[in-house]
């Protein structure tokens, strides 16, 4: 592990992610449903933006993309639907279950731990670093 992302740099890709991806499949589903309230339609675009991109873009979000930062195995490993899984699915499950505590303590740990993971990334064994696919990775995925 090198290089983690700090809690400034990984809010603003989320928030990238949210103006870019979230803000246009809302309109899209105001323009479908003709409401405001939630649309599982769309729910289930973001989730899986959120599970399937990074496995294909090498750990990249649009927003991570713009921010120069990517999800990266703690060991090495490509990025898999499992990986993804555990980190964004069971990941929010845990920060549901906790009321949104689990949530706070995640930031505290990516403002304070030397290694910038949050419960998520535990869960996942995975980081988010600055440092860019290392070429074997991007050979193993073709």
């Amino acid at each position: 592990m090198s290089n983690p992302a700090g809690f400034w740099r990984r809010l603003a890709a989320n928030l990238l992610d949210g103006i870019i991806i979230g803000v246009p499949l809302t309109f899209i589903s105001y323009l479908i449903t003709g409401g405001w309230d939630g649309d599982p339609v769309t729910d289930v675009i973001n989730v899986l933006y959120g599970l399937i991109i990074p496995i294909l873009w090498y750990g990249y979000t649009v927003g991570k993309k713009i921010m120069g930062i990517r999800i990266a195995k703690m060991n090495g490993d490509k990025i898999g639907f499992g990986t993804m899984f555990m980190r964004a699915v069971v990941g929010c499950i845990v920060y549901i279950v906790t009321i949104g505590v689990a949530l706070i303590v995640s930031a505290f740990m990516i403002g304070l731990r030397k290694d910038k993971r949050s419960l998520h990334d535990l869960i996942a064994g995975t980081y988010v670093t600055f440092d860019a696919p290392s070429e074997d990775s991007k050979k193993a995925a073709v």
